[in-house]
């Protein structure tokens, strides 16, 4: 963060001075809501929690060099405080400050950071990883560390910034309808994109008119001087072209984007297209597993050339990047010739659909396919339908073996069961271990398996536990 001083901060969050608080003490670490992170010189925000308070941790703060901490309430702790109304906007509001500081800083030596948020229901942070590979490349970038894309994740990724920083980019995520636009209103992006519409927590929203409002947000509010990059291919997205004021800027496989791939291949060493823009095509050699993230390269070039990024730059850049993110679509090899592809960060119906596809496709060229499903979570009264239908996809896609884990994914069994011929194929065990022991007897040589879910399921660790298989 920036170089600021406890009364700056203060004045900036509407906060009062205690605990002998030195107005002039200057913080020169950054912002965390969590005391294990801080560095000496930093902030802490004590924020009330559903699990814990961290109001409980400001002592640990002070151990761990903190300046001040910013409170709800005055603390018997010598370290220093600001006490506000509420920590949770403070936050927001010291990084809107600091942001505007460094965007005013730039404005007047002609270095303007240039800001680009990204939503959707899926993708959002591969794109942000993309983007982050491709502005790295250009200068000095800020980036969100794993998925900091809610009410405090974001805002603490915006405090990173400093005069030098060229490209800050900001994942958003929603849990309700308000929430990107209170982080638009944080970022005012110069950049905003939205890549899909799609399932993932419609058990919160209660369906997907209402999810298409909320990452509408994106770009309601943009200025005319903004940039909406828009999916041309998914047309609740696209119809946002209808709300917003910015210039519209479009990418997919459809013939009206402005950036547009064709001619798709994937394979196990990565995913390969032929890119046009301006009136030129140019072959792209993805090493990241599965079409579906083509959608998110598009995204991350079409921005990156929205604030000047040359798309053979863009382009050369993504051809670095060896990961999205592990456990997203990550190939690890085991014994025996054994490819695992653990994809069980996140799952909504859409990204389990595109990671059942990939497999398929890799289990053409004669290898087994196997597929280790656990629970799409957040699905509310959509879960069982949705679940259901995933399994009778397996089945289509000749998918060989299932595995299905745990009792709120039976589901997904079952409707495997009953589709088709199939006769034992699909096995449904109870727990991660239960799993684990089943694949080890039954994974043959050359087999390729998927293993997908929602975090909350925790099969991303069998996946890498699957890759230390014995021989």
């Amino acid at each position: 963060m920036i170089g600021l001083s406890v009364q700056d901060i203060a004045t900036a969050i509407d906060g009062r001075l205690a605990k002998s608080a030195d107005p002039q003490a200057v913080v020169s670490g950054a912002v965390e809501t969590d005391s294990r992170r801080l560095q000496p010189g930093g902030v802490f925000f004590a924020l009330p929690g559903e699990v814990t308070d961290g109001h409980l941790f400001v002592n640990q703060a002070l151990e761990a060099g903190a300046v001040v901490a910013v409170v709800e309430r005055e603390l018997d702790v010598a370290i220093p405080q600001i006490v506000v109304a509420s920590s949770l906007v403070a936050l927001s509001t010291l990084a809107k400050e600091v942001l505007d500081r460094v965007r005013s800083a730039g404005e007047a030596n002609g270095s303007t950071i240039h800001v680009v948020a990204v939503t959707g229901s899926n993708g959002k942070t591969t794109t942000k990883n993309m983007l982050r590979g491709i502005f790295e490349a250009e200068g000095p970038t800020v980036a969100p560390r794993g998925s900091f894309n809610n009410e405090v994740g974001a805002p603490i990724s915006i405090l990173e910034v400093d005069y030098d920083t060229r490209f800050l980019v900001v994942e958003m995520g929603a849990d309700s309808v308000g929430d990107v636009r209170k982080l638009v209103s944080v970022a005012r992006p110069d950049v905003g994109i939205v890549l899909t519409v799609g399932r993932a927590h419609i058990g919160k929203f209660g369906g997907q008119d209402a999810i298409a409002h909320a990452k509408s947000e994106m770009v309601t509010d943009l200025p005319e001087s903004a940039i909406a990059v828009l999916n041309v291919d998914d047309g609740r997205v696209a119809a946002m072209a209808e709300l917003t004021r910015a210039s519209v800027q479009w990418f997919g496989l459809g013939a009206g984007a402005d950036v547009r791939a064709e001619h798709l291949e994937a394979t196990a060493s990565g995913t390969h297209f032929t890119l046009t823009a301006d009136g030129e095509s140019l072959p792209v050699n993805l090493r990241i597993l599965g079409e579906h993230h083509v959608s998110n390269a598009l995204a991350a070039i079409t921005a990156a050339r929205a604030v000047g990024v040359p798309v053979e730059r863009s382009v050369a850049a993504l051809e670095h990047m060896t990961l999205a993110e592990r456990w997203r679509m990550q190939l690890l090899d085991a014994a025996n010739g054994i490819t695992i592809i653990n994809d069980a960060y996140n799952a909504s119906p859409e990204s389990v659909v595109a990671a059942l596809k990939t497999l398929a496709q890799l289990g053409r060229g004669g290898r087994r396919s196997v597929a280790v499903l656990g629970e799409m979570a957040e699905l509310g009264d959509f879960a069982d339908e949705e679940h259901d239908r995933i399994g009778r996809l397996v089945v289509r896609l000749n998918i060989q073996k299932l595995i299905v884990v745990g009792h709120a994914a039976r589901h997904i069994h079952n409707a495997a069961s009953h589709e088709g011929s199939w006769d034992g194929e699909s096995v449904l065990v109870a727990d991660v271990d239960e799993a684990y022991d089943v694949l080890r007897d039954e994974l043959r040589d050359g087999d390729i398996v998927l293993v997908k879910s929602s975090n909350s399921a925790g099969l991303r660790l069998l996946g890498d536990r699957l890759a230390g298989l014995d021989s």
